[in-house]
């Protein structure tokens, strides 16, 4: 079983010795970042450097090529000013699931804006909205589903924010926090990512069309 915290200390030395002071930060999100993970989890960090070019990438690309596990190492990679000019929609997830492990996070960004998870969900839906149309109709792919699900928990996430006020990182706390048709969203999810769940392309593109369908619908009566 990989030991993360030894895993990360070497992570951060080779980063540190391919780009010395031009590490802003680094930190930790997905399963590992919330103590989840199974023995082949991916390992998503979080690296951002002073500026990225294509030439940094490669250097960074060399400093970890080495590492072990390398073939689970993914995550995101950015210059200082690109990530603190991206989206507040995008960044409302990407604030609350990061774990620091080298500098802090919230020294990179603009401050959290009350409006940044209700965007968050909405945009969110919308996007699974026409995943779920143009695979039924198109594509007929259940590990597109099997990926818009997973989507579907980072908007549950959102949306418990937004209606209780907190954000839950850990899919036990998140569950305790669901009801109804949430619930069952985060169960399927869940069970798919198992590799338990029987049920066919038709009844898993309903429920998350339906699912998605009633934010999208339930937020266009709010504002």
């Amino acid at each position: 079983m990989l030991d993360i915290n030894s895993w990360m200390n070497a992570y951060i030395a080779a980063v540190r010795a391919a780009f010395g002071d031009r590490v802003q930060y680094i930190g930790l999100q997905g399963s590992r970042g919330r103590e989840e993970a199974g023995p082949d989890s991916d390992i998503d960090v979080v690296c951002i450097l002073d500026a990225c070019s294509l030439q940094d990438l490669e250097t960074y690309r060399k400093a970890v090529q080495d590492l072990p596990d390398r073939d689970k190492l993914c995550g995101f990679v950015s210059g200082a000013a690109e990530l603190a000019a991206w989206d507040p929609a995008d960044l409302f997830q990407f604030r609350h699931d990061t774990a620091d492990w080298y500098g802090h996070l919230s020294d990179l960004l603009p401050p959290e804006q009350e409006g940044d998870a209700r965007r968050a969900l909405h945009t969110g839906a919308c996007g699974l909205y026409h995943l779920c149309c143009h695979n039924f109709l198109h594509g007929r792919s259940l590990d597109a589903l099997v990926e818009a699900y997973k989507a579907a928990v980072f908007l549950l996430q959102a949306k418990v924010y937004v209606e209780q006020g907190i954000y839950c990182r850990r899919r036990a706390d998140l569950a305790q926090r669901l009801t109804g048709p949430d619930l069952e969203i985060l169960q399927t999810a869940q069970a798919l990512k198992a590799g338990a769940c029987r049920e066919d392309l038709t009844a898993l593109t309903d429920r998350l069309f339906a699912w998605s369908g009633g934010i999208l619908r339930q937020s266009g009566t709010a504002s």
